[in-house]
């Protein structure tokens, strides 16, 4: 298993599934990612996402009536030290680009369209074809673990 590498002063981002991963506690995934949260804690790290995440990660706890993980995820989203970015207009034109170029699905182009909007130094997911983004310095964990 290989080390999630995020130099200091790096504005991450980080897309739903990282999120999912980190408050479900996802096996391999959850210790890969653990040490980006306590550079998050020592602010030595930035992290941002999308109001997406929001929309993206409530899903299936409210299909399933659960109100801890609906908690968890938003106490997480919600928390000082995350920045959820608004999507506006200028984010949805990049990526409405984005998609007609790269034909990502319209979520991965508009988290693709905010990192680069906001300058992230690191795009963190676990979707390969967000590669396809230019500019976008994209850290897939899967290639990590398997490293």
């Amino acid at each position: 298993m290989g080390q999630l590498n995020l130099p200091d002063s790096s504005l991450v981002y980080i897309d739903t599934v990282i999120v999912i991963y980190s408050i479900e506690k996802f096996p391999g995934y959850f210790s890969l990612l653990e040490p980006m949260w306590q550079k998050l804690q020592a602010r030595t790290i930035q992290i941002i996402t999308s109001e997406i995440t929001l929309l993206e990660t409530l899903i299936m706890p409210i299909r399933q009536s659960n109100t801890d993980l609906i908690r968890r995820y938003e106490a997480l989203l919600f928390s000082p030290e995350i920045s959820l970015v608004s999507v506006n207009q200028t984010i949805l034109r990049s990526a409405a680009t984005l998609r007609a170029q790269t034909n990502l699905k319209t979520p991965d182009a508009i988290h693709a369209a905010t990192a680069l909007n906001k300058g992230c130094t690191v795009f963190l997911t676990n979707d390969a074809a967000l590669r396809k983004v230019p500019g976008l310095s994209t850290v897939v964990l899967k290639d990590v673990l398997n490293v």
